[in-house]
Order: C-alpha cells, then sequence, then structure tokens
C-alpha cells in the first residue's frame, strides 16, 4: 500500500542487483495508481499541472528535497512554465527497483 511505502526507507542498490521483475512492478503499481508504466517496463512516470510556474517550481523543490532524503533521484523534467513530469527508474539496475515506488508514494504524499 501507499502507506507501507512511504514508511519505507530507500536502500543502497548493489551492482548485479536485478531490478524487480514484471509480476513485482505490477504488484507495486496499485499502490501508486497515479503513475504509468513505460512501455519498456523499465520507468514509472506521472505527470502534473500547476496554476503557475511559482507553483511548479515549488512542487520540483519539494520532490527534490524527498529525492535528496531517499538519495533516490528521479528525472525531473518542466515544460511549458506549469507542467511537470517526474520520472522514476533504478539506473544502476536498468529498470525498477522497490525505491522507485517508496519515492513514488512519497512524492504522491507531497
Amino acid at each position: 500500500s501507499a502507506a507501507e511505502l512511504t514508511a519505507k526507507k530507500c536502500t543502497a542498490c548493489e551492482g548485479g542487483t536485478p531490478p524487480l521483475t514484471a509480476a513485482e512492478v505490477a504488484a507495486h503499481l496499485p499502490a501508486v495508481p497515479e503513475w504509468k508504466l513505460s512501455d519498456d517496463g523499465k520507468l514509472i512516470r506521472r505527470k502534473y499541472k500547476f496554476p503557475d510556474f511559482a507553483a511548479a517550481m515549488a512542487f520540483l523543490n519539494r520532490v527534490a528535497a524527498v529525492a535528496e532524503a531517499e538519495d533516490h533521484h528521479p528525472d525531473l523534467h518542466l515544460t511549458g512554465y506549469r507542467h511537470v513530469a517526474v520520472e522514476l527508474t533504478t539506473h544502476a539496475l536498468g529498470g525498477l527497483s522497490a525505491n522507485d515506488f517508496i519515492v513514488a508514494a512519497k512524492v504522491d504524499a507531497l
């Protein structure tokens, strides 16, 4: 559940650790229902629309604070001055890990 994920802390990814399987990803997705899985299954993405640039930037700064606290950093995109997309993947694994879902749930809690 989202509450279970937000209670967790990201852990360092070990080299050689495999990414989550498709079944494991499918099991995690219901906890973060606004996040969409990429076609290749290697990242999750959520889009947001804010009333203005200042609100979008404030949100991005809050996401950055979560990322720093968890030491797990998403790709952040700001377009059209108020459209934000957050993408999570575990680059070291070449796919998704539990950390991605932990951060997604914590971003949702913002």
